[in-house]
């Protein structure tokens, strides 16, 4: 199957599938604040009226704004309403599901709750769009050039010393044939992540570990002096389940935990673990 496809953001994930859909035949084009292939700017709004008249897919990666409100919608609600496409999809966050103290969930759990309040209000106003939204909530993500391999080898890793601490993560090839799979499947809401949450402590020593080199000290929040926004990420703690979109998509991940991740992305670039 081949078609059209419509991207608004063509950022790190949202560019992936578009190089993945153009491989297989399918026609892609986008909004973008960078020079992206096939892309035009977001308040260009005859070419996107002119290519969401023509999109068979359409899919947003757009973040809500700071003070709240998706852009998106805000802007072209009115015409995705009215859009031919046969299938729109949203790239939301895991993070609407809050702090659940290393609880896992799905896709039935109340979201709302935690720090991502506009990602929140943001997926539930996509849901209510259209009948045929599929909503896909994603974790940590990483892939090429953006993995705990580049962070370990620019000295930018750090191991934070919370105990219990548990997160999820998706490879972002993992995250494409999720979508993919999801054109011939029921609309809906789906978590993409991987089968085995864990400390990111885990995954920095096993890149380490890969790399040859020694992981770094143990520290508390305060002596990492990390971002507000990166310590913003150590305040939730939660597994995220995938099974819906196993069952109901036919998905299952190429990568199913951060070890096959990390080790695959390292033999992509031409090297063997130490």
């Amino acid at each position: 199957m081949t078609g059209k496809m419509l991207i608004f953001g063509m950022g790190y994930t949202a560019s992936r599938l578009a190089q993945h859909l153009r491989k297989l035949g399918w026609e892609v084009v986008g909004t973008s604040r960078s020079a992206v292939m096939g892309a035009f700017r977001f308040d260009d709004d005859e070419r996107v009226m002119a290519a969401m008249s023509n999109a068979t897919h359409i899919l947003s990666s757009v973040p809500p704004a700071r003070e709240g409100g998706d852009p998106v919608l805000e802007r072209y609600g009115s015409a995705l309403q009215a859009a031919p496409a046969k299938w729109i999809g949203y790239l939301s966050s895991t993070g609407v599901y809050g702090d659940t103290g290393g609880a896992w969930v799905d896709e039935t759990a109340p979201i709302g709750g935690g720090r991502r309040s506009a990602r929140a209000a943001a997926d539930l106003e996509w849901q209510k769009l259209r009948d045929d939204v599929s909503v896909f909530r994603l974790p940590g993500i990483y892939g090429p050039g953006r993995s705990a391999l580049d962070r370990v080898r620019e000295g930018k890793a750090h191991r934070i010393d919370i105990p219990d601490q548990v997160f999820s993560r998706v490879h972002v090839d993992d995250i494409v044939s999720g979508i993919v799979a999801s054109f011939a499947g029921p609309s809906g809401i789906y978590n993409l992540a991987d089968n085995l949450p864990c400390s990111q402590n885990n995954v920095i020593e096993f890149a380490c570990t890969l790399l040859g080199m020694q992981p770094p000290l143990l520290q508390t929040l305060e002596e990492a002096q990390l971002s507000p926004m990166a310590a913003a990420f150590y305040a939730e703690n939660r597994r995220v389940s995938n099974l819906k979109a196993q069952r109901l998509l036919g998905w299952k991940p190429d990568y199913p935990d951060y070890k096959q991740g990390l080790t695959a992305l390292l033999h992509s670039l031409g090297e063997k673990a130490d």
